[in-house]
């Protein structure tokens, strides 16, 4: 496919987007429709795609209209591209701009790709840093692993991935995290992934997780275990533990067994678990404020009611996880949230509701810290 083919296809996708469709599927949609399209052409749509709801409002602006049409006549015009060559009309190249297109002027000032009902809570929360992450959040994430300590160092782990032609480089002053700078999509075909001696996960829960009181012998539950990213990344940390997994949605630890068997680890999966645990964690439903560079059409899908059904499930996971947490144990509440009602308002509302639990730690991080957007707040039983 030509550029101003792969345009023509971002506009159809992000069309379909725009009047509701999620993102992932309208891809796969066009994916089948289209077995003429290469690996390189799909990854290539998929970037012109995300790219685009990232900058969603600014590049409207600069298009002059919110549609795939739109988002794509101001990304052409953002990266400075010719909208002549691109705009032709000729075999699969989007059709010509007519003269009001071709002449629209874009504001001066362009907006700055949050929901408009979201920007209180968000400068609420973020302070003078505001500006600066929502900014961070038009950009593409980095890819990060986390190394596997169960069954290697961060410097073989690296060589290993350099012999597949994957280039990494540690986190400055957190060398158990890789960041990938070169060919990242080849990361899970990669002989080093194969073995069990990476994992992906961001940069943040990779730090969130070395932040949690560890010993050989200890009971762990982790509580909204989804994939087991966490249970892993602890299993990983400190030998010796027994590691449970549990998810209302028991079907999303399904490849969980054969994740753990490939990291050299064990991680029992229950649908009751059974207290008293040393540490549960929880990595509760959230808004994925933090994640919008990953998944930016959620950005535009959230809206006020949903975020109260979302506060109304962290505060209830909360209450249903404290009794499984023993004497002198700790709850380690996560979100992937830079949302102050899903993360310290939370931890007062359930510290008030809770006498027996006193707060130990609590962290933010944002885009400004190389990882996504995430949070921990520490509890400890007394």
């Amino acid at each position: 496919m030509t550029p101003a083919a792969r345009i023509s296809a971002a506009i159809t996708v992000l069309d379909q987007i725009l009047s509701g469709s999620p993102a992932e599927q309208a891809l796969l949609r066009w994916s089948r429709a289209s077995r003429f399209a290469g690996s390189g052409d799909r990854a290539a749509l998929r970037d012109l795609v995300f790219g685009a709801l990232r900058r969603r409002d600014s590049l409207a602006a600069l298009g002059g209209a919110l549609s795939g049409r739109g988002l794509m006549i101001g990304h052409a015009r953002q990266a400075g591209l010719s909208l002549d060559a691109i705009f032709t009309g000729i075999g699969h190249d989007p059709a010509p701009l007519s003269p009001s297109k071709a002449a629209h002027t874009p504001p001066v000032t362009l907006p700055d790709d949050l929901p408009d009902w979201l920007r209180a809570d968000w400068t609420a929360a973020l302070g003078d840093r505001s500006g600066a992450v929502a900014l961070a959040m038009t950009e593409r994430a980095p890819v990060w692993l986390r190394v596997n300590l169960a069954r290697t160092d961060p410097a073989r782990a690296a060589a290993a991935l350099q012999a597949d032609g994957i280039a990494t480089e540690p986190a400055p002053g957190f060398p158990t995290a890789l960041r990938v700078t070169g060919n990242d999509r080849a990361v899970a075909r990669s002989q080093a992934y194969r073995d069990g001696l990476v994992e992906l996960q961001d940069l943040s829960p990779q730090q969130a997780c070395a932040r949690l009181p560890l010993a050989p012998g200890m009971r762990v539950l982790d509580y909204c275990a989804g994939g087991g990213g966490k249970a892993l990344a602890l299993g990983s940390r400190q030998q010796g533990l027994t590691i449970t997994a549990h998810d209302a949605q028991p079907a999303r630890m399904a490849d969980l067994p054969a994740r753990a068997a490939r990291a050299g680890l064990r991680i029992d999966v229950a649908t009751r678990p059974r207290g008293p645990f040393d540490l549960v964690v929880a990595d509760v439903p959230c808004s994925g404020s933090g994640t919008w560079r990953r998944a930016p059409d959620a950005k535009w899908r959230l809206d006020a009611a949903q975020l109260d059904r979302l506060r109304a499930t962290q505060a209830q996971i909360l209450d249903q996880v404290a009794p499984l947490v023993g004497p002198g144990g700790h709850l380690a509440y996560m979100t992937c949230s830079v949302l102050t009602v899903e993360n310290d308002a939370q931890i007062d509302g359930f510290l008030a509701r809770n006498l027996g639990f006193q707060s130990v730690d609590r962290q933010l991080w944002t885009p400004l810290d190389e990882g996504d957007g995430f949070f921990l707040g520490l509890l400890r039983r007394v």
